[in-house]
């Protein structure tokens, strides 16, 4: 699916709710299924999508240029993850653990 088409079907299950003939999880489920099923088919020349399987980031799909450069991002959306937790928490600082994970400890595959 390309990237018109993945709006189109947004635009679609927006419109189903705005007119009342879905319901707000349904409209969800419609926006999940098509983003699913966009990221799943990206692939550009420079860039894929991945799916981080082992590591703080596990179950996360991201895109980038390399397995390096999702390892990466994989350990800055952690680090950013633990920081705002530890915000919210009151902790002012993230989880040591998070913040001593280097790309070398995430594993990446591409989708």
């Amino acid at each position: 699916m390309d990237r018109i088409s993945a709006l189109r079907n947004v635009e679609d299950a927006v419109r189903a709710f705005e007119e009342g003939e879905a319901d707000l999880a349904e409209t969800e489920r419609r926006v999940r299924t098509v983003l699913r099923t966009y990221a799943t088919e990206f692939d550009r020349d420079d860039r894929r999508a991945f799916r981080v399987v082992a590591g703080p980031a596990e179950g996360r799909v991201l895109v980038a240029g390399s397995p390096t450069e999702a390892r990466e991002r994989a350990v800055a959306l952690a680090r950013g993850d633990a920081v705002a937790d530890a915000d919210a928490e009151g902790a002012g600082a993230p989880d040591g653990e998070v913040a001593d994970v280097s790309p070398e400890d995430v594993t990446v595959e591409p989708l």
